[in-house]
């Protein structure tokens, strides 16, 4: 059973969620601020923390930041209506995904589910015949570790949301993807028609794959039409 903690000022918000999330079969926890964040993470650290943007104190960015830092957890991140700002700064600190309030719970559901799904990956059994490893340009993706090494044997740290990505680049070389597949294949059903995060996590892998001396990116922008990873992959 998944354990999930929720973060939020709302306290009628943080019950309606909490009953609603229980009722789905997962453990909740809740807290209305950084304070009560990380005394919840003495007691468990979860697999999951749905928080909000805007908190008194440390706001929900910092606290995202941080988070990531420090432990391995999931992250949803819940922004105002028009706060574009916002849900663009909490995916270049790492969240998984994000969702604008007032939102429908099945909704939230949906993200919960999806992100769940892309974490637990790394922790069930290998197939018959795995596919290990992803090598390109003297990188290598660890598959079933979910884990990127540069070619100076440097581990990459990568959100969920990042590894998923670069999973579906690698898997897809040298052919162009749209966001909208980029987003069917990362994400699944849980996203929105029109999301652009995925430009955000493309510039963030952007980032962790550039090293000295690159002559061609390993991610190309093609102007309205998407985007090519541009390496020959090999796979052992």
């Amino acid at each position: 059973m998944s354990y999930l903690l929720i973060v939020d000022d709302d306290v009628e918000v943080l019950d309606l969620l909490q009953k609603f999330l229980r009722q789905q079969g997962y453990e909740v926890d809740v807290a209305c601020d950084g304070k009560g964040l990380w005394q919840a993470l003495e007691r468990r650290v979860p697999d999951l923390v749905i928080l909000d943007v805007m908190l008194p104190g440390d706001s929900g960015l910092v606290l995202c930041q941080r988070l990531r830092a420090e432990y391995k957890v999931g992250v949803i991140m819940l922004t105002a209506m028009g706060e574009l700002s916002d849900r663009v700064v909490g995916l270049e600190l790492g969240a998984d995904d994000y969702l604008t309030k007032p939102f429908a719970a099945r909704e939230l559901l949906a993200r919960v589910r999806a992100v769940l799904r892309r974490a637990s990956e790394s922790t069930t059994a290998a197939p018959a015949n795995p596919r290990t490893f992803l090598e390109f340009s003297g990188w290598q993706l660890d598959v079933m570790r979910r884990e990127l090494r540069s070619p100076e044997n440097v581990l990459i740290p990568l959100s969920n949301g990042e590894f998923e990505l670069l999973l579906v680049f690698a898997e897809h070389p040298r052919r162009v993807l749209s966001r909208q597949q980029l987003l069917d294949l990362a994400r699944g059903e849980a996203h929105d028609a029109c999301d652009r995060s995925i430009d955000v996590q493309v510039s963030r892998l952007r980032r962790k794959l550039e090293t000295d001396g690159d002559s061609e990116p390993l991610i190309r922008t093609l102007r309205n039409v998407g985007y090519l990873f541009t390496a020959h992959v090999n796979k052992r």
